[in-house]
């Protein structure tokens, strides 16, 4: 028997943050970021909606991009003293990670993160709140997944909390609130949405009801990403809607080693200056690991599957995974993002020189390749790597070398 689970109700299309004004409760904590959702009015919108409501409403604010432990512990204090019945987050995949986990901790106070962080191991919640998620990049797609990503700065590895329980109740998905990011945002959180809807296609946990959402994503990715790199309005509308589709596919199929690797490299070099972006690293390490991969039959038809999907060509299932390879690196270079963590500059573009060092690297690569095989998104992958070839994969994409074992 297998599940599949999504909000209770997602809105979409412009607009659709007025939905807030059909919440009823009592009280309303908003989790927040930065200043984009208070700069361009949309905070201010929020709370006047859920006023509308006949809500108290809280601010909860300055929630740190790959949001902290510290954080999350600090939130959930906040909500233990407000006591809301809603909690809105709305932003990028940070505040509605960092909400999500206040959440757990909000509704069961002596929940350690150590507990969080078994994978679907909650209890039940919603014996206090319940959770609207607004989104407001085009990627991570949390406002309909049962994932949080949190980060550990203390070891430098950030955690995946897994559990159905953190599905949202609602999710809205406005495109107004995507027109305000930034190109870099775009790129990076636009490639995070194809690593997850091609993921989700050939994961072990795949079935036909996470197939056509992933496959339909891909295509409305590979059509409007680039162009909504480049200003296209109504393709950043489109890349909106497409992220989303990609988070419900994947909520439900699981994901594999490229979100492994991502999650143990993003915050392990920060003592290096600098941090690898998630959809960046998402971006260079899914050419290498498709090309992993595809050494599994059962995986590499599937690869072969979404490069028909969308029209790649090619006459033999290799030639089609080439092509598949061939079209990512493509989008890389449209987007400005690098094809390895040697040319991984410290802001995230290319550089001929990046912050993370060989011999930094070569130190590291063991304790890396070994948390990211304990990741709870490797369990998933169609192909099991030891740790001699999850160290061999990393290298690989340290230097943008073939992918031969």
């Amino acid at each position: 028997m297998a599940r599949f689970t999504l909000p209770r109700d997602v809105y979409h299309g412009k607009g659709a943050l007025e939905a807030l004004k059909t919440l009823t409760g009592k009280k309303a904590i908003i989790c927040v970021g930065g200043g984009s959702m208070k700069k361009f009015g949309f905070l201010d919108k929020a709370k006047s909606y859920l006023e509308e409501a006949g809500m108290e409403v809280k601010i909860f604010e300055g929630i740190e991009p790959d949001p902290s432990v510290d954080t999350v512990m600090k939130g959930a204090a906040v909500m233990q003293e407000f006591e809301p019945d809603w909690i809105v987050a709305i932003g990028g995949g940070s505040p509605i990670d960092a909400a999500k986990a206040m959440w757990i901790k909000y509704e069961y106070p002596d929940t350690t993160f150590e507990d969080m962080c078994k994978v679907f191991g909650l209890p039940k919640l919603r014996t206090k709140a319940h959770f609207c998620a607004i989104s407001s990049t085009s990627g991570t797609a949390t406002e309909v997944t049962a994932f949080s990503i949190i980060t550990d700065y203390n070891k430098g590895i950030k955690y995946p909390i897994a559990d159905f329980e953190i599905t949202p109740d609602v999710a809205i998905v406005d495109p107004e609130l995507a027109q305000t990011m930034p190109k870099k945002l775009v790129a990076h959180t636009g490639m995070d949405a194809m690593t997850h809807a091609i993921e989700a296609y050939v994961s072990t946990a795949n079935c036909e009801y996470t197939d056509a959402l992933a496959l339909h994503a891909i295509e409305m990715i590979k059509e409007h990403l680039v162009k909504s790199y480049n200003g296209d309005t109504e393709s950043r509308n489109k890349m909106h809607d497409a992220q989303c589709l990609a988070g419900m596919a994947f909520s439900n199929a699981l994901l594999g080693i490229v979100h492994s690797m991502a999650h143990k490299t993003g915050a392990v070099f920060a003592d290096k200056g600098s941090h690898i972006i998630h959809g960046a690293a998402n971006a260079m390490y899914l050419p290498k690991v498709i090309a992993f991969n595809a050494k599994d039959a059962t995986a590499a038809k599937r690869y072969a599957k979404i490069a028909d999907f969308i029209n790649l060509g090619g006459s033999s299932d290799e030639e089609k995974i080439a092509k598949l390879i061939e079209m990512l690196r493509k989008m890389n270079d449209d987007l400005n993002i690098p094809h390895c963590i040697q040319h991984y500059g410290a802001d995230g573009l290319p550089a001929e020189t990046g912050f993370v060092d060989e011999a930094t690297f070569k130190e590291r690569l063991h304790d890396i390749a070994a948390n990211a095989i304990l990741d709870a998104c490797t369990g998933s992958n169609p192909r099991q790597p030891s740790q001699e070839e999850m160290e061999k994969l990393l290298t690989c994409c340290y230097y943008d070398t073939e992918v031969d074992f």
